[in-house]
Parts: C-alpha cells; structure tokens; sequence
C-alpha cells in the first residue's frame, strides 16, 4: 500500500535532519591532538561516502542498477552542484572571520535559504504558476518570508550578544572584522551553499528510476544524495588534502604520539563549517605540544568521536530526503523549514551549552523571538503544503 503524503509529518522529518545538524559537531569536541583538516577528511568519508552508500543500499532498490540507469547528464549535474556545495560550505569559515557568528551566519543562510528554496521553481517556470498563483503556494511564500525575518532577529540576537562582550572577548572572537570583505563572502558562501538544494532538483530522475525499481516512497531520496555528496566529498578532499600536505599534518592518521608543532592555527581552523553552518564551532583552537613531551594521540576514540560526527552530519539529509516526499507538489519548500530547523536547533545546543550564558534579558528575548518566529514559519510551509494536497473541495 503506497504512503500518503502528509506535509506535517514531512515538517517532523525536517525538524529532525535540523537537530542532526545542529548536534553533529558536538562529537567533534572529543576529538583530541588532531589538527581539523584530519579529522574533519575523517569523519567526511562516513558523511559522504560511507553512510549515504550503505543506507541507500539497505532501504532502496537495485542501488547500482538506478544509478547505471541514470542519464549521464543528470549524474554530471547533481555531482557538480555538489562539488560547488562544498565550496560554498568551505567559505563560510571566511564569513566567521570577517562578519563574526551571528551576522555571519544570518547573511549566508540568508542568501542560502532563498536562493535554494525559490530557484528551482524558477528555474522550471513554475514560479508564477505553482508559488503565487495558487493559495497554497502563497501561504507557503508568506512562510519563506517569516523565516527570513526569523534569521535576520536570531542574527540581532547574535549581534546584541557580540556587543555585550568584553574587548578581549571580541577580538578572540572576530579577530579581522570587515564588513565589505564579509559580506562579498558571506554572498558567495550563501549562493554556492545552496547549491545542495539544486543538486537535489537535478537529481530528481534518480528518485524516480529508484520508485520504479519498486523502492518505497520514503526512501526514494536517499540515490540522490550518493551522487550529490559525493561532489561534495570532492571539494572536501582536495581542501583538506591541501592543508594534510602544508601542515605535514597526516601522519596523525596512524601515530600514536603527536609532533611538536603539528597542529597549527590558521584560516583552515575557521572553516569546520565546511558541509554546513552550523559546524562553525567544530574548528575550536587545539592546545600546543609541550616542548620535549611529545603528547599522545587517542587514536580510538579519536575514529570513534569523528565517525559519529560524520554518521550525525549524515542524518541531516537523511531526515531531509524523508520529509522532501512528503512535501507534495512544493518539495522545493523543503529547503526553507531545513535552515529554519538548523538554526532553531544550534541555538537551542548554544543555550544548553551555556553559550549565552551572561547575556542581557534583551538579548535573551531577542533571541527567542527569532526562534519562535523560525517555528512558526516551518508550520507555515507546512501548512501550505497540508492545503495543496487536500482533496479538491474539501
């Protein structure tokens, strides 16, 4: 018996792939005496090579023969919009650097959350049509726009907490603020981050290769994201490999004992949030080696601590495929609730985490505000969606 498509509950998945985000970089913090390039490759093979091929090979159909049965075309696209995928991620260390945190990321995921949910309907000249000249569409948008103004209060939130800060604060925190360099980034990081979303669109005919195969609704998202994260793994590699090779840092895959001087701090270490925003914090600063101590590596749990990491990344998408069939006519709305849900959930980690922990109660109002206003924009979307798939006349 087929699924019916239920937008509310594809909300849930999406509320759900935003708490995998939110969380993944937490494992990261058990990382020790590894600089980022290592164990950010490490845990990239379970995020975008081990997972997605293991769990599209378990839930869907003929995994090898749908994907041989692609046009090449298709392949080469959702591929390369990956690749660019990860580039855009790969900056948005760059935009931390010059904007800070909070204005940072509301620019990027700003561009990001537009341009990735209104450019494949535009792209298929359906925008006029599907988005506002139908009541369900229109509610949908009005949804967008709520998120929106939800990032740019969680961003105020951020800035009000930034200005708060004590100078030596601040300057540990953004250390070259620029805001005309930020902002050029922060827009190149936005657009090429929402790449992903594209990646997705031009993957659709795998999607539907894999339902003909006789997979199940549900999972039928899940050959795509082979394909597209594979683009991104490619991006990924060649920045970390780069970095491996200057910092003589890839010995640490197999020593036990770490090398005076081998974790080094640079622009490398700000762009944990290579696959997505809220990995910002995965980078943090590494301690140095003790003169003449060399300091042992826990290779074990090093693995451990950087699989888990890579496996949670992973459920984000994962969770996103789920709730994108469940989206009805209007899947492109997927990508809107997905960055609302990000932030709501990496926020609500920085509460617990006590990040905010000292901030004045307006801070901590503004702060709530734009969460409550990110939830309610993703009940919104859904309910636009819940009215597209309701029975005629009903």
């Amino acid at each position: 018996m087929a699924m019916t498509v239920n937008p509310f509950r594809g909300v849930v998945f999406h509320w759900l792939g935003g708490l995998a985000s939110g969380s993944f970089y937490v494992p990261y913090r058990g990382v020790k005496k590894w600089a980022w390039e290592v164990y950010w490759l490490a845990g990239g093979f379970f995020s975008w090579i081990i997972a997605p091929w293991i769990l599209a090979s378990v839930n869907t159909r003929d995994l090898l023969q749908v994907l041989g049965a692609a046009p090449p075309g298709v392949l080469l696209k959702a591929y390369l919009f990956g690749a660019l995928w990860g580039v855009g991620g790969l900056t948005f260390g760059l935009t931390m650097r010059y904007l800070g945190m909070s204005l940072g990321m509301g620019v990027a995921l700003g561009y990001c959350a537009v341009i990735g949910t209104l450019v494949p309907p535009i792209i298929h000249r359906e925008f006029a049509t599907k988005v506002l000249g139908t009541t369900s569409g229109q509610v949908i948008l009005i949804g967008i726009v709520i998120c929106i103004l939800g990032i740019a209060v969680a961003g105020m939130a951020g800035m009000s907490k930034e200005r708060e800060m004590t100078e030596e604060q601040k300057k540990s925190s953004i250390k070259e603020f620029n805001f005309f360099k930020g902002i050029l980034v922060a827009t190149f990081s936005g657009v090429f981050s929402a790449c992903f979303a594209m990646g997705l669109d031009a993957a659709a005919p795998i999607a539907e290769l894999s339902a003909q195969h006789g997979t199940s609704l549900l999972w039928t998202g899940l050959p795509k994201l082979v394909i597209v994260l594979l683009g991104g793994f490619t991006s990924n590699f060649i920045w970390c490999f780069i970095l491996i090779a200057k910092n003589r840092t890839g010995y640490q895959y197999l020593s036990r004992r770490l090398r005076q001087g081998s974790l080094k701090q640079g622009l490398e270490t700000g762009v944990a949030a290579a696959a997505d925003p809220s990995a910002a914090n995965a980078g943090e600063p590494r301690p140095k080696a003790k003169p003449n101590a060399p300091e042992r590596i826990p290779m074990l749990s090093n693995y451990l601590f950087s699989a888990l990491a890579g496996i949670t990344w992973y459920m984000q998408f994962f969770f996103y495929t789920m709730g994108e069939t469940q989206m009805g006519r209007y899947k492109f709305s997927s990508w809107t609730i997905h960055m609302a849900s990000i932030i709501i959930f990496s926020s609500l980690w920085g509460i617990a985490l006590k990040e905010w922990k000292g901030s004045s109660g307006f801070t901590k109002t503004l702060l709530f505000m734009g969460l409550a206003t990110l939830i309610l924009s993703t009940v919104i979307v859904g309910f636009g969606n819940y009215l597209a798939v309701l029975p005629a006349g009903r």
